[in-house]
């Protein structure tokens, strides 16, 4: 240390001052460089997660809020069979049904040789608020702009 005194003594006045402001320059930068980088962006990650979380909580409570309004409006058991309620919305959607098959309590097979597609799946939509969900479903598209349709329907559990 003392031989480090003696080569700074032996320096001029002009590069004395020199020194002093490199060293200063030096312990600013290792400062910056090893304490006020990484904690600044220690700071920007977890604000950056905070957000994240915030969205996320916010999308969570968005399903739980549609998931409960969904059971809370959980159509009414149907009131009649399957089969005889399929028939009777069909006929009121105007959809022609060649075959109308019950495959047990909950379910029926419904073959029809023609049906706009468009109309259909509003129906589909209405019976599935009605509680009939469908359960496995075939389209082939016959080229006039209809389609020929055979479909599984089944009773939504209670």
């Amino acid at each position: 240390m003392t031989g480090l005194r003696h080569w700074f003594e032996g320096r001029s006045l002009r590069e004395k001052r020199l020194l002093l402001v490199m060293a200063a320059l030096a312990v600013l930068t290792l400062l910056w460089g090893a304490v006020i980088r990484p904690v600044g962006d220690g700071l920007s990650s977890a604000r950056e997660r905070h957000a994240n979380a915030v969205t996320r909580l916010g999308e969570t409570q968005a399903m739980v809020a549609l998931l409960r309004d969904a059971q809370r409006s959980r159509p009414t058991p149907l009131t009649g069979s399957l089969d005889a309620i399929v028939r009777t919305q069909a006929d009121l959607a105007g959809f022609a049904i060649t075959s109308l098959d019950q495959e047990g309590a909950d379910r029926v097979r419904i073959v029809m040789p023609s049906a706009r597609p468009g109309a259909l799946t509003a129906w589909l939509a209405r019976l599935e608020r009605a509680g009939i969900l469908v359960d496995a479903l075939t389209m082939t598209d016959k080229g006039d702009r209809t389609v020929s349709v055979t479909m599984t329907l089944k009773a939504r559990a209670a």
